[in-house]
């Protein structure tokens, strides 16, 4: 049986719990694996867990997975399980962990808890590892146990934690790329999945309200964005080409994976590691359409349908032509105000456990 002891650090800092064991001897220190080699001490694994998700179950979840967790990994690392207490709280332990050198950070509940951790790996603009002069470098996993889990999807990975365990468990490690957004004012804000703008992003705000539902709270986050919402004129920059407008435009998505709004693949060419976006425009969409195409937007073959466009992009500003600050932007499910926004691609920004 592992036994735990409580780590005690400063109250600014996250505490962490470890299982405390001796380092296994055949762990290679040169590999892109999980590991911190036969010489080194044990390495930490911090599992970010928000108990609250999917309206408590991720928290019940995890109890039940943690026996199968301590047996799988428990003789090669420590296990530290550090539980959110509140938005953000995700942010500071990512960034604790970072700068303590583990060598990865879990998120272990939904695409909101992925947001979370992700936006740890940076502060004021660069990567934590590079402010504290942290080694080696800490990959990002996740074991989806939320409401939403849309990332896990572009990878083709079951909803299943014991396979996402069996993951962590091989340490192999990808980079993929991070987007970052940027408007006139505050903090760059980086998501993962898909960020987008006007309808969708409106409707994930909704949604959000509706947690309890499950995957229906997208449905009815969508019905809610439906009424009194306007179509918009917008000006659109790509890359360092010209500005351009897009008339009436419904929703712009930017895709750094494929899916979004529990199983929608809005942007079924884009990947996290290739480098770029696909920028996905759906224009002059009504009510109706979405009901007779939303079969398309689901499968990912909406793209042939008229005024739909597609654009692959390193970059892409948007702002409105009248401003209304009316127009809602939204990042992996998390609501960041309106236009206007920049979005960017960090090529390979960090290293996930695939």
């Amino acid at each position: 049986m592992i036994s735990f002891a409580v780590a005690i650090v400063p109250m600014a800092k996250p505490s962490f719990i470890r299982a405390e064991q001796p380092l296994a001897p055949d762990l290679a220190a040169d590999r892109t694996v999980l590991s911190g080699g036969a010489t080194s001490r044990r390495r930490d694994i911090v599992f970010v867990v928000n108990p609250r998700g999917a309206n408590g179950r991720t928290g019940k979840e995890w109890k039940k997975l943690l026996p199968y967790l301590r047996s799988r990994l428990g003789s090669d690392f420590n296990i530290c399980e550090s539980l959110t207490s509140g938005p953000c709280h995700a942010i500071d332990i990512t960034r604790e962990a970072i700068r303590e050198s583990a060598d990865a950070v879990i998120a272990v509940g939904g695409d909101g808890t992925l947001h979370e951790v992700v936006n740890g790996f940076f502060l004021g603009g660069k990567p934590v590892s590079i402010i504290d002069h942290a080694a080696p470098t800490t990959a990002l996993g996740l074991i989806p146990l939320g409401t939403g889990s849309d990332f896990a999807r572009t990878f083709g990975w079951k909803n299943d934690p014991h396979d996402a365990i069996e993951r962590i468990s091989k340490g192999i490690r990808s980079r993929i790329d991070v987007g970052v957004i940027s408007g006139d004012t505050g903090e760059p804000h980086y998501f993962i999945n898909v960020a987008d703008v006007h309808l969708s992003a409106k409707a994930g705000y909704y949604a959000s309200r509706y947690k309890k539902f499950g995957n229906m709270c997208y449905v009815i986050g969508a019905l809610q964005a439906f009424f009194g919402h306007y179509n918009q004129d917008l000006r659109i920059k790509v890359d360092n080409g010209n500005w351009k407008v897009y008339p009436q435009v419904t929703a712009l998505c930017v895709g750094n994976a494929k899916y979004f709004g529990g199983g929608m693949k809005i942007t079924p060419n884009a990947h996290p590691s290739s480098r770029n976006f696909e920028v996905v425009i759906l224009q002059d969409f009504k009510w109706y359409d979405f009901v007779l195409k939303l079969h398309k937007l689901y499968n990912g073959t909406h793209l042939s349908v008229k005024n739909v466009s597609s654009i692959s992009a390193c970059a892409i500003q948007v702002e409105e032509i009248v401003s209304s600050n009316n127009v809602f932007v939204q990042s992996d499910g998390e609501y960041l105000g309106f236009l206007p926004k920049k979005f960017s691609i960090l090529p390979g920004a960090i290293e996930m456990i695939c």
